[in-house]
């Protein structure tokens, strides 16, 4: 029987962020256990990618793939109305992707 380089956990959808690092673009690596929406959105709150182009979810064990950056964008419009501030690649990411500004961080 081959080996999967797939987590066993059944149903778990994985979150993969592309990030423009200047130079190279980039496919951030994520621990299995750190690879899902609450810590994707919390790092990028956190200022934590230099400047977010996509975020890809995918579940292998459902058969699916897709570009969730606009949902993740939206999510993050709203923690930003509830008075998280953005910082400005994070405040870029989100007016490209939904043409609504969020609050920036001074």
């Amino acid at each position: 029987m081959p080996v999967s380089i797939v987590p066993a956990e059944i149903g778990n959808t994985v979150y993969q962020v592309l990030d423009d690092l200047g130079n190279v673009r980039v496919w951030h690596e994520i621990t299995e256990n750190e690879a899902n929406e609450a810590t994707i959105i919390r790092w990028i709150v956190e200022g934590q990618f230099k400047r977010l182009v996509r975020v890809v979810a995918y579940n292998t064990d459902e058969g699916w793939s897709r570009d969730v950056s606009r949902e993740i964008a939206l999510q993050l419009l709203d923690l930003s109305r509830e008075g998280n501030t953005l910082d400005a690649s994070t405040t870029e990411f989100v007016e490209r992707l939904t043409g609504r500004s969020p609050t920036v961080a001074v």
